[in-house]
């Protein structure tokens, strides 16, 4: 099916562009297209030049990278520079279109899918935008005003023809077990006491400074003596260092490595005080969430989605000076939807934290209700409903 006349998939640069766009063309294997008509489009220095040849869907990347936002002499070389790449990277887009006419292409968004996305507007191919944040970002934001049809993860986006379809994220995500029994398996995964209650925190794959020294105040202060707590802190690997190497008041149990406990006492066991492991990374996703009662995150597309998707109560923490200030619209449409509480960085210390916390954990019925808004408005469907669409536009 579709041998001859390719599917394009553009985005990359970030994960929270490269995830949907294999989801969607896995999507489409599923409805029966050969991986071999699924070309993926992105950039030579997006992670998809390390993560894509190891897949089965062919691929190009082109030149080019994200511009600036600086006004410096250095930045405007490096704007400079961006433009001339990305001028280079269209023709080659358009080149290509011309000769191989692909029967649709599908934008995710972010600057690794700008020249496919233009390519199929000067060379008439139809477009499907794929927007993942509450505001359009400045590619779809012009290219969706072109498109057949944008799939959007949240209600008046203002963008013409528009579905709900909801994020594409990893379909693991979707069949959790969040009975008692398997959220404590994915505690006990993490490291940590099964039966205690659990704050799992991050703030991206590099870290978030300021998220990061508020879990370490709340975890060295106000939560210190908490013994039916557990807190599971993702610094970044930027952040690990400076935060892994507080002084510990108790040693590291030998059954959770790369761990430290705040605690007063106790070398053996979880000590009588609070459960705190730091960690650099975490490719264990779906037990993160899974461990969580509430988690203490960003508002980025993917893990909005994500959390909308597991069913976790959420504080999210917007990056400020975003583009679009995207973070902070992410965040105020889950609080509307009842799923999320709101802490803008600027008051984001360990204090505010153990307020909004224990409030929340000292509530179930609030809980409750949050995991419930959570699973009613997430879409673990989402990118069989974003290659429905693909389909219905193709030529």
């Amino acid at each position: 099916m579709s041998a001859g006349r390719p599917t394009v998939i553009a985005g990359g640069g970030t994960g929270g562009h490269i995830v949907p766009s294999l989801q969607i063309a896995r999507a489409l294997v599923d409805r029966g297209h050969p991986a071999e008509s699924i070309e993926l489009y992105g950039s030579r220095r997006g992670q998809e030049a390390t993560t894509w040849p190891t897949l089965e869907f062919p691929y190009t990347l082109l030149r080019g990278r994200g511009l600036r936002r600086s006004m410096r002499p250095s930045a405007w070389w490096a704007n400079a520079g961006a433009v001339a790449g990305l001028a280079s990277a269209c023709v080659r887009a358009v080149g290509s279109f011309l000769r191989r006419r692909p029967r649709v292409v599908v934008v995710v968004g972010g600057y690794a899918s700008f020249p496919a996305g233009l390519a199929a507007v000067l060379t008439r191919v139809p477009l499907v935008c794929m927007t993942t944040d509450a505001v359009p970002g400045a590619v779809n934001g012009l290219l969706g005003r072109h498109a057949a049809a944008n799939a959007v993860a949240f209600a008046d986006t203002g963008l013409p023809r528009a579905h709900i379809t909801g994020t594409p994220v990893r379909p693991e995500l979707a069949t959790l077990d969040r009975t008692p029994r398997g959220r404590a398996a994915s505690r006990v995964a993490l490291g940590l006491p099964s039966d205690r209650q659990t704050v799992a925190c991050a703030g991206g794959s590099l870290g978030a400074l300021r998220v990061n020294r508020a879990v370490a105040d709340l975890a060295e202060g106000p939560w210190s003596p908490c013994a039916e707590r557990s807190l599971y802190h993702v610094t970044g690997r930027r952040d690990y260092e400076r935060f892994a190497a507080a002084p510990a008041p108790a040693p590291v149990p030998a059954s959770a490595p790369g761990s430290r406990t705040a605690a007063d006492a106790g070398s053996e066991g979880d000590g009588p005080g609070l459960r705190y492991r730091v960690v650099p990374f975490e490719d264990r996703m779906p037990d993160f969430y899974n461990a969580a009662d509430v988690c203490v995150v960003r508002a980025g597309a993917m893990t909005v989605a994500e959390l909308l998707v597991a069913g976790v109560p959420a504080i999210l923490v917007p990056l400020p000076g975003a583009p679009r200030d995207h973070q902070t619209r992410n965040a105020e449409a889950l609080v509307g939807l009842g799923a999320a509480v709101l802490v803008p960085d600027r008051d984001c210390d360990g204090r505010r934290l153990a307020h909004e916390l224990d409030a929340l954990l000292a509530d179930p019925e609030r809980l409750r209700a949050m995991r419930g808004a959570a699973r009613e408005n997430g879409h673990p469907d989402a990118a069989a409903r974003v290659a429905e669409l693909v389909d219905a536009h193709a030529r």
